[in-house]
């Protein structure tokens, strides 16, 4: 019986002791289990700070992107300033030419005319303002032929334009001088007519003083003779500018012309 108990007492005995063994392990399983969470936990940091003792591969800085460039304008030429106009100052002269033969037999007043510049017309400073050649434009402003070789008779021209580079331009000045001869119109029907009469006139004289036909025919010639004298020296003289005669105008205002 005693050993019963004493079986029976350590059987108890063992059994508290698995028991004990029991509640100790999770305790210890739970340690571990939180040792082990914590040593996760750490893990990380520890294996950075191991990290930091090594130098970080070197990477590549990004290229920047290559700036466009603006488009060079290409700088414009300025415009070269337009030339001062050329001015010719009052009392400036005009060489010019007449184009056609003007003449006072048929000519008349308001009959327009036309003469070409002979020669280049400069300004103060050298520069040509009227280059030879140009057209000068005007108006017969009188034309009278003289009456007899004793008088003179008269052409009077008025200029208008001048045209310069295919441009006209006004102008005001005055013919100076020109070129004429005087040309007779030899025996016209009026000479004829003087003629004429002065042969009656010598026949009824020479039949009044020689009572006969013979004194009739001497007076007739006389008078004829008398009458050709008078018809010459009373027949007209015209006035006459001849093609290419030379004509000078002179300016009574000053004349502005464009540059070339």
């Amino acid at each position: 019986m005693t050993t019963l108990r004493r079986t029976v007492s350590r059987l108890a005995a063992a059994l508290t002791a698995v028991a004990l063994l029991a509640c100790a392990k999770p305790d210890e399983t739970s340690r571990s289990a939180d040792s082990t969470a914590r040593n996760l936990t750490l893990a990380p940091t520890e294996s950075t700070a191991a990290l930091k003792d090594v130098p970080a591969p070197a990477t590549e800085a990004a290229k920047p992107a290559p700036e466009k460039k603006a488009p060079v304008k290409k700088p414009v030429a300025p415009k070269p300033a337009a030339p001062a106009p050329l001015m010719l100052a009052a009392g400036t002269r005009v060489a010019a030419t007449a184009v056609d033969s003007i003449s006072t037999r048929t000519a008349k007043a308001g009959d327009p005319f036309t003469a070409t510049v002979s020669q280049d017309v400069k300004d103060a400073t050298g520069r040509v303002v009227i280059p030879a050649g140009a057209t000068v434009s005007g108006t017969i402003t009188a034309a009278q032929p003289a009456p007899n070789p004793n008088s003179t008779g008269k052409i009077d021209l008025s200029v208008t334009s001048v045209t310069v580079r295919g441009r006209s331009y006004p102008i005001d000045g005055s013919v100076v001088a020109m070129d004429t001869v005087m040309k007779g119109r030899g025996v016209t029907k009026a000479d004829a007519a003087k003629v004429a009469g002065g042969a009656v006139a010598g026949a009824i004289v020479g039949k009044l003083f020689g009572k006969n036909t013979k004194g009739a025919v001497i007076g007739g010639a006389a008078g004829a003779a008398a009458g050709a004298a008078a018809a010459r020296a009373s027949r007209d003289i015209d006035v006459v500018i001849p093609k290419g005669a030379a004509i000078t105008i002179k300016l009574n205002e000053p004349l502005t012309v464009k540059a070339a």
